[in-house]
């Protein structure tokens, strides 16, 4: 038995209590673990084990932080090439026209599979989750499912916290931990407690549900040129498809259990929440905004497994770590959006720094400083990832400008928190601090460059002319991504970091240079116009083109970035 009995009645005492058992708390009771077999870890969970496979919780896409998370840091891999799928990159379709013919959008994608070292996958939650749980007991770690929390003392003067449980035989128990970890998502029962809520701008609604059949997007088109742009090994069906349109996405996901996973997301100021919160509702919005995808719903319609929704789900915190031995994991602290799939990231940065924390206390040292640098970094890093959705729904309608965003915030990604992720850094930034000023100038860059992609936007309503763009068709995409799997020494990533950041700052300078000059060429409107002038007078843009024009002759973007800009400037 792993818990070790307490002083007091012979309450069970152990070193974490971990305060629901979803991927967030599973993940850290694992990786806990690991770092530091003598913990005794207490894992409660709401629900019975086994959970539903396929309709049980959303987020089933990852992305190369959450992919190398679980296959490296976890060891998972022979679950995930076993039991999921490989994910064939993130893809998106941009409306053209009535949506009713795939081949003329605007598309997105890869045309061949990424290397392995930064793979993705393509998650069935119930699969994962179940098969999570049944490593705890293998691995020493007390697993107390269909168990709920009914009360939390937390009592930082004294040695251990108090958790209070009820069983499913309504049975009530004590239980003391020296460390408090709420994993309980969306319930956020800690932070309740706290009055830690904080809210955020970002105001976006989702609706989804999964259907018992497979969709191929693959296979909406019979076009040889269209199917010709994908590689033979590839399949379009294996990546997360998003259909885009203005304040809009769509996402088409396949789970390793035969399922399909559909939701919609959408701006709340742009389209009503009650146009589609339910299924027949949901249907009749995508019969009018995405046929085609309506269409290859409908003869399976009574196969559908759940429907959900989801109302102004992003949220933030005002602190998710503390020196008083409790800490937020998951979605208990915070959520962003569900594009680009961030969810497994920020569990993935969340549970490095809660493992670092907690393994440093109980092994006896002050972490008064460390909670206060692992809360900050944290929250800066969630503050910075937020711009890249705050007020930006409505760009999704323009492909032009979203097609160069998409490519700019994913390289973006790669270049710094993906890196620094791989590299297991986040932890030791405070050991750092040229990788701190770093990542505090990435997001100063990231935040004018996400508000220049509005106005650009708001401004140029030009067609879009570019038919398909591989993130591999531009030489220095290739090398952030699989720059991020490198063995670098501590010196090396001081280095790559650096370097990284003035990539991003050159490819911003040259993006506002471009459409700068081609936006002066046109002035099609008095708007326009306008907006040339206060471009023109925006010291912090003029730092980033000079940034660019100064590394010109040596064209460290690549021909292909200017060539792409370019066509999607002139449309």
């Amino acid at each position: 038995m792993s818990d070790v009995q307490g002083r007091e009645n012979s309450i069970p005492q152990y070193d974490v209590a971990i305060l629901g058992g979803g991927a967030a708390g599973l993940t850290l009771a694992l990786q806990l673990k690991k770092i530091r077999p003598a913990t005794s870890i207490l894992v409660v969970e709401k629900n019975p084990h086994p959970v539903p496979e396929a309709a049980h919780k959303v987020g089933e896409s990852t992305v190369e932080i959450g992919g190398h998370y679980l296959r490296e840091v976890l060891r998972l891999e022979d679950h995930l090439q076993e039991q999921q799928l490989n994910k064939f990159g993130l893809r998106m379709f941009f409306s053209r026209g009535d949506n009713r013919d795939i081949a003329r959008r605007a598309e997105l994608g890869a045309r061949s599979w990424a290397p392995k070292a930064v793979g993705t996958y393509q998650l069935d939650r119930g699969r994962l989750e179940n098969a999570l749980g049944g490593k705890l007991a293998a691995n020493g770690i007390s697993f107390r499912a269909g168990c709920q929390v009914k009360q939390v003392t937390l009592q930082p003067q004294d040695e251990l916290h108090r958790v209070r449980l009820l069983a499913d035989n309504q049975v009530e128990q004590d239980v003391d931990a020296r460390w408090v970890v709420d994993a309980t998502g969306r319930y956020s029962l800690l932070k309740r407690q706290l009055g830690l809520t904080k809210k955020v701008d970002h105001e976006a609604n989702a609706v989804w549900f999964r259907i018992k059949h497979r969709i191929d997007i693959g296979e909406w088109s019979d076009d040889p040129e269209w199917l010709g742009q994908v590689h033979e090994e590839g399949r379009r069906e294996l990546s997360t498809n998003h259909l885009m349109g203005p304040g809009y996405w769509v996402w088409l996901i396949p789970l390793a259990s035969g399922s399909m996973s559909i939701g919609i997301v959408t701006d709340a100021r742009m389209h009503r929440f009650d146009e589609m919160n339910r299924f027949d509702r949901a249907l009749a919005w995508l019969h009018e905004h995405e046929p085609q995808c309506a269409e290859a719903i409908e003869p399976y319609r009574e196969q559908m497994q759940d429907f959900r929704v989801l109302r102004n789900y992003a949220y933030g915190c005002e602190q998710v770590f503390s020196d008083r031995r409790w800490c937020l994991a998951g979605e208990s602290g915070v959520f962003l959006d569900p594009f680009y799939s961030p969810g497994m990231d920020l569990i993935a940065i969340g549970n490095d720094l809660i493992t670092d924390l907690i393994v440093h206390a109980l092994d006896g040292e002050d972490v008064e400083e460390r909670a206060a640098i692992h809360n900050q970094i944290f929250l800066l890093l969630f503050d910075g990832w937020l711009r890249i959705y705050d007020q930006q729904y409505g760009i999704m309608g323009s492909a032009r400008v979203m097609l160069t965003k998409v490519v700019w915030d994913t390289a973006a990604y790669w270049a710094i928190p993906g890196l620094l992720s791989f590299q297991r850094k986040f932890p030791e930034l405070a050991d750092f601090q040229p990788i701190v000023f770093a990542l505090a100038r990435f997001n100063d860059v990231s935040a004018h460059v996400q508000t220049f992609f509005r106005e650009w936007q708001a401004v140029d309503h030009s067609e879009e002319s570019t038919p398909f763009i591989s993130f591999y068709d531009f030489d220095f995409m290739a090398k952030l991504h699989i720059g991020m799997a490198a063995e670098l020494s501590d010196t090396d990533l001081v280095a790559q970091v650096t370097d990284n950041l003035r990539l991003i700052e050159q490819i911003s300078g040259q993006l506002a240079s471009t459409v700068i000059a081609e936006c002066s060429a046109r002035l099609e409107n008095a708007e326009m116009r306008e907006q040339v002038e206060r471009w023109k007078g925006d010291d912090y843009l003029a730092e980033l083109i000079e940034i660019y024009e100064k590394e010109t002759p040596a064209n460290p973007v690549g021909d292909e970035w200017i060539a792409f800009e370019r066509s999607a400037v002139n449309g």
